[in-house]
């Protein structure tokens, strides 16, 4: 599974990866501050098996994506709106997951994304509709205000000191994911600070590019209002215990989007425990499988 690159316009390269061949495509979207690896080998490897072609990548400003070069807000910047001239958004990391598409030479993909991946998904279902054959929406919001807010005790953790070395990197990782993990899976410590370790190895002291991903989404706004464009085939899941995304993310989402399917996972929290990968694959097979069906069974002009 070795790291390609792909100019995806913009002056951005991206960072991925390919797991299987010649299957279903289907394009994983990590979430904020995340890399390529948080979607994890064994839940990549179970889609393999379920007759996928599975893409995972680095978003912009993390991992071994570009980065971009000018300072993120401070939190009171954020507050008041106040945006660097250079600030992204929402639209323009879904431009970058279409401008992948493109140098993988994909018309369309399945779209799967979790937290600000599922955002993005959701906003390339939205703004390229042709490029989307189904989405599915893991652990997200549509942006509005009053939905999918993070309990106040994840917001302290979010805004606490970056990290400055490699090991405290690791202990915070470790801190947040003890505190918005799922409550009804184990919680494996060692597999956090993993990733945490290969994070910081691929990309030591991401604090500023996540930063950057944090005020794109802010400044996305309430994005309710384009998602009722969204026709492709959609899935929201969303646990019931996620501490970083209120469930509440997943009921707007699912009622912006027409004839959106939403399954709750008991337990469930802003993690993916290796004991919900089964779970998970079935359900990502199963409404790509059905989206697949409906897209031959449709009248052709």
């Amino acid at each position: 599974m070795s790291e390609q690159f792909a100019e995806v316009g913009g002056g951005v390269t991206l960072a991925y990866q390919q797991h299987g061949s010649g299957g279903v495509p289907l394009l994983l979207i990590a979430g904020l501050g995340q890399q390529l690896h948080e979607w994890p080998d064994g839940l990549c490897e179970l889609l393999v098996a379920r007759g996928c072609q599975v893409v995972r990548f680095d978003n912009r400003d993390v991992g071994r994506s570009t980065h971009a070069n000018f300072p993120p807000p401070a939190p009171v910047q954020m507050l008041r709106r106040r945006w660097h001239r250079e600030q992204y958004t929402l639209a323009d990391l879904a431009a970058d997951t279409v401008g992948l598409l493109d140098a993988l030479e994909l018309p369309s993909a399945h779209l799967v994304g979790m937290s600000m991946g599922g955002m993005i998904a959701q906003t390339v279902a939205a703004h390229h509709p042709a490029r989307v054959a189904s989405l599915t929406s893991i652990m997200s919001t549509t942006g509005a205000a009053r939905v999918g807010r993070p309990a106040w005790s994840t917001w302290r953790l979010m805004f606490a000191r970056p990290a400055r070395t490699r090991d405290e990197h690791i202990d915070r990782t470790v801190r947040m994911y003890r505190h918005i993990r799922s409550a009804g899976y184990p919680f494996d410590e060692s597999a956090v600070r993993a990733r945490a370790a290969r994070t910081w190895d691929r990309d030591p002291g991401p604090a500023a590019g996540v930063g950057r991903q944090l005020a794109g989404i802010v400044k996305s706004g309430d994005r309710t209002h384009e998602l009722r464009a969204v026709t492709a085939p959609t899935l929201v899941l969303h646990g019931d215990r996620d501490r970083m995304v209120a469930p509440t993310g997943a009921r707007a989402t699912a009622r912006a989007i027409a004839h959106a399917r939403l399954h709750t996972l008991a337990g469930m929290g802003h993690d993916l425990p290796a004991a919900v990968w089964p779970t998970l694959a079935d359900l990502i097979h199963e409404h790509i499988r059905t989206s697949e069906s409906r897209s031959i069974d449709a009248p052709h002009p």
